[in-house]
Parts: C-alpha cells; structure tokens; sequence
C-alpha cells in the first residue's frame, strides 16, 4: 500500500496556503521482516562492552604484530568510552601502577597517573604516540626477562576498565 500525502502551511496574515512537498510511505511486509529481524538479532547480541575483553596478564604468547594491534584497541576504547587502561606491576620493590585516560574527544591527549608504593601518585598529561609506545614496549617485554627480574611477583597485567573504578 502506498500513501501519498501533502504538507501544507497557512500564512496567517493572507489565509494564503502553499503545498510545500510530497512524501511517499510504503507499507510492506518485507520492511517489517527486516524491522524485527534487526530488533531479534540485537536482542541475540551480547550487552557485553566491547572493552571488556581488553585485558593481558605477562608472560603471553601474542605476537609483536598481535601486541600492537592489541593497544590499538585499548586506544581506541579510550578514545570513544569512558573507560582507563591501567598496567599493574608488581616487584620486590613493591606495586607500581600506571593508569592512562583520554582528556580530550580526539584521543590525542591522555592523562598518565603512576603509582609507586614509595613515591606515591604523580600525574601528566601525555601524547598518544607516547600512550602507544609505552604500552607497546610494556606488552612486548620477554617472559624470561620477567622471570629473572622478578621471579617470586604476580604476573604483571593490563587491563581496561571503566573510569570510576581507578
């Protein structure tokens, strides 16, 4: 079925009315189909937060290629979501975390805060190139080196969660 209709506005101080355009509606079964095909397969979806499987616990077995398309991701949640990346290592010498936040809508700017048990939080503000590479270096650190720098630690890991939770 298809239903034409006009729309008409009056000039009040002439009574004078003027057809400005016409649409078409078009009712069919096969839009409905795909209305509630759509509206059964988001129902199917996950409500799941595409971040949440942002997380890496060292020793791992990505690869170079795999680590920075990894923080890449991280990146680009940072950017679009109110969520934080934070890194968590621990030594001899105690936890030390370093958390990063996106303070502007373009994702260049980040603000980093580092913890360290003895010195306390330190704050500033960061590129993302600067963002990128540190967490590319800190993600690509060997397992062996881990090992022989720390070897009775937890496992250092990373991890994206939301703002309100640092």
């Amino acid at each position: 079925m298809i239903t034409r209709s006009a729309v008409e506005f009056v000039a009040p101080e002439r009574g004078e009315g003027a057809v400005v355009g016409t649409h078409s509606t078009t009712m069919s079964s096969e839009h409905e189909q795909q209305q509630s095909r759509l509206s059964s397969e988001q129902a199917e979806q996950p409500s799941e937060e595409p971040w949440t499987d942002l997380e890496l616990t060292l020793p791992h077995g990505r690869s170079p290629t795999g680590i920075v398309s990894f923080v890449e991701c991280a990146l680009v949640e940072l950017t679009h979501e109110d969520v934080g990346a934070e890194f968590v290592s621990t030594s001899v010498a105690g936890t030390k975390r370093t958390q990063f936040i996106a303070v502007d809508d373009v994702g260049e700017q980040f603000q980093k805060r580092y913890f360290d048990e003895r010195l306390g939080w330190h704050e500033t503000t960061v590129s993302r190139e600067a963002v990128r590479e540190e967490l590319v270096n800190r993600l690509s650190r060997s397992s062996l080196n881990r090992t022989i720098e720390t070897p009775s630690t937890d496992a250092d890991t990373f991890r994206v969660k939301p703002v309100h939770q640092f």
